[in-house]
């Protein structure tokens, strides 16, 4: 008994320690003095490691979170501990779309540059399919469709302080994500699928998002990429009540990477050297990685590009890329 239980803790110990190892680390020094930074879903986990990371380099950081209260204290916290006076909390909920057109024309209405966008937001599917207010499916809207409207209600600001980057957190769920149907991202022809399925196909589209958005953005000096961070420990899989999310929350925690080593290629893509010239590219531990052949089809790319400018109502005020 005790022989098996040993066994366990040495497989788990050695999981953990050989994961952490390999994983990727952002080694550029870049001082961020002078630059603007919005970090969405930063009061936690790998969003609010990533905000702290840009706040000891220097820049100017916005949280968007949808607390505000619990955001706050990150602020605090993230201040007291890099001396940065810098950080300031604005309300954002990517799955309401008045919050972020909201936020986003207060970004507008005060921000002069804006040279950092990481959407970063995110939540793990509900077991049943859950409206937003804007009839929208509530993990698509979260995880994807508000930040799609964020990110092209501000693309004119970041176009005049380019050099400029927008990173999308992805996830290898993303492989999940096949036979996505772009004309039924709220599932109203067809089943609501399983948790992971669900998630996949709301990771799926911050990847062919960003191939889009790379292609309208060629010339103006705004690159996007978007990554994958790793099996992390973090909050989101507490959030629920699901039973097997608490499980993998559990296991998480005890094999996974912790938060800070989590947001190092999130970090990499917002302030290396090395990525300055690159764009539409798919990341992991700060290198490009393998993505799902659906991530590749460019036409997949275009077409949810134009079903998600109808989902979010944008209109032609908000259209900021050189269009075709």
């Amino acid at each position: 008994m005790w022989l098996w239980i040993t066994g366990i803790i040495c497989f788990i110990v050695a999981v953990r320690v050989i994961y952490n190892r390999r994983s990727g680390v952002c080694t550029s020094k870049k001082l961020l003095d002078g630059k603007t930074a919005i970090v969405t879903g930063s009061s936690a986990g790998i969003g609010k490691e990533t905000a702290s990371d840009l706040a000891r380099r220097g820049a100017r950081v916005i949280l968007a979170c949808r607390n505000v209260q619990k955001a706050q204290k990150v602020a605090d916290d993230i201040t007291g501990t890099t001396g940065n006076g810098q950080i300031f909390v604005k309300q954002l909920d990517t799955s309401d779309l008045a919050s972020v057109r909201k936020f986003a024309k207060e970004i507008i209405d005060t921000e002069k540059e804006l040279h950092i966008l990481v959407n970063n937001a995110g939540i793990v599917a509900p077991s049943v399919k859950t409206l937003t207010s804007d009839g929208l499916e509530l993990t698509m809207a979260t995880n994807h469709f508000g930040h799609f409207l964020l990110t092209n209600m501000l693309l004119d600001l970041l176009k005049k302080s380019a050099p400029s980057g927008v990173v999308n957190v992805s996830s290898d769920g993303h492989f999940f994500g096949k036979n996505l149907v772009v004309d039924d991202l709220n599932y109203e022809k067809r089943p609501y699928p399983s948790t992971f399925a669900c998630f996949g196909q709301t990771k799926l589209p911050n990847v062919l998002f960003t191939v889009e958005l790379a292609e309208r953005m060629e010339g103006t000096g705004v690159t996007t990429n978007s990554l994958h961070s790793g099996a992390v420990n973090t909050e989101i899989f507490f959030k629920t009540n699901k039973i097997t999310d608490y499980m993998f929350g559990f296991l998480f925690k005890l094999m996974a990477k912790d938060e800070a080593l989590g947001a190092q290629t999130t970090i990499h893509l917002a302030v290396s050297e090395d990525v300055e010239n690159i764009s539409g590219e798919y990341f992991a531990d700060c290198k490009i990685a393998k993505r799902s052949e659906q991530a590749k089809d460019r036409g997949l790319a275009k077409k949810l590009w134009e079903m998600s400018e109808m989902a979010v109502s944008l209109t032609q005020e908000d259209h900021h890329y050189a269009g075709k």
